[in-house]
């Protein structure tokens, strides 16, 4: 397995480097959160990045895509991640992408992921339902009523939910709460009578909702995927979007690096910079050895998406939590080596430890990602 990218792959880098720094740097993310922008991120911009074909990259040809894979789109994330862009791209080319290709019906696939391909439907994925991420936990029930189906019940932590044009949501058929089987999909309209979305604005300024539903009516089409057969799909899923959210924590790590070790030359104390010393030099050298690592872990669980790895699970579940723990440690270190302007508005750094404690709990803290790691390999 290459844990380099290809000259396609680095050139797309490259090119997301370049559109990002230019049309998106940090002080774009600081002016969507001083006007409270209502969806929390520039849509003119996300026309740019569908212009640009990210949010086609996962999908096939047949439906407007490049089906680039997910190394192409890791890359992507990396270069957003650096500069905290916040755009519908893991909610919706991610994780709405590859559930709609993953279980949808052919007529679904067309008349959907064409949309997403070229940038007129975001998507948001309603999941989670407490406190901790617990795939096969699902309370929130539907009942065959009619031609369709009601739901009732309650989702929170949704990604982009409150401005995401169609949600596709979890609820259970079948069984008790825990049960593995039993659990199917719904493509939702967030309009539907008897839907609430509530904004949730986090500690990094970015957007997840909580959707209470009361006897919202599902036709029967919006049925994704085979009834009581969602729970594989749901984890598929999962594991590109840890993956994905590992490559985006990389891309912050790099920047918050990056970013102090620029400070450690400028800053002087006791009439040298205090990059000269040791102590501070040691403190870097760690982070710079973590972030190799988890360079290595993020690319070669790209690489088992895409290559179809019967590893996949293992890999994205390693991801996840290197990327947690590295972003937890650079972030850390960057603030405390700032010093006290380090925790500042005036100072970029302290967004990077934000967006560190809220990205380390999507779909599964770094605890959550070594226990499953250890149990996949057989501890």
């Amino acid at each position: 397995m290459a844990l380099l990218f290809n000259e396609e792959q680095q050139y797309l880098k490259d090119t997301a480097k370049d559109f990002v720094q230019k049309n998106a740097p940090i002080n774009h993310f600081r002016e969507l959160r001083d006007s409270e922008n209502e969806i929390g991120y520039s849509e003119d911009l996300w026309k740019q990045m569908a212009e640009l074909g990210w949010a086609g990259i996962l999908i096939s040809e047949e439906y407007g895509g490049s089906d680039f894979g997910m190394l192409g789109l890791g890359a992507i994330l990396e270069e957003t991640g650096r500069c905290l862009v916040p755009s519908p791209l893991f909610s919706t080319a991610l994780l709405g992408a590859s559930l709609i290709e993953i279980g949808g019906s052919r007529d679904q696939k067309k008349d959907l992921l064409t949309k997403i391909a070229q940038g007129s439907l975001t998507t948001a994925f309603a999941l989670e339902e407490g406190s901790r991420h617990a795939p096969n936990i699902i309370s929130t029930k539907s009942e065959k009523k009619g031609g369709g189906y009601i739901l009732n019940g309650e989702k929170t932590f949704v990604l982009d939910g409150h401005s995401a044009d169609l949600l596709i949501v979890t609820a259970r058929t079948s069984g008790k709460k825990e049960d593995n089987s039993g659990i199917s999909l719904f493509l939702t309209d967030p309009d539907s009578k008897g839907l609430t979305r509530n904004r949730t604005l986090m500690v990094d300024s970015r957007n997840a909702c909580e959707i209470n539903l009361k006897d919202v009516q599902v036709p029967e089409s919006n049925l994704l995927g085979e009834l009581d057969g969602g729970l594989p799909i749901i984890e598929e899923v999962l594991e590109r979007g840890q993956i994905g959210i590992s490559a985006e924590m990389l891309g912050n790590a790099l920047e918050a690096f990056d970013k102090t070790l620029e400070y450690l030359k400028e800053r002087k104390q006791f009439g040298a910079p205090i990059g000269s010393f040791q102590a501070l030099q040691h403190r870097a050298a760690i982070m710079f050895a973590e972030i190799e690592l988890t360079k290595s872990s993020v690319i070669a669980a790209l690489n088992a998406v895409d290559e179809n790895s019967n590893d996949r699970a293992r890999f994205a579940s390693l991801a996840k939590f290197k990327a947690g723990e590295t972003l937890q440690l650079v972030s850390s270190e960057a603030v405390q080596m700032h010093g006290g302007v380090g925790v500042t508005d005036e100072f970029d750094i302290g967004f990077f430890l934000k967006r560190s404690r809220v990205a380390e709990q999507i779909f599964g803290s770094s605890d959550y990602h070594i226990d499953k790691y250890a149990t996949l390999s057989g501890y």
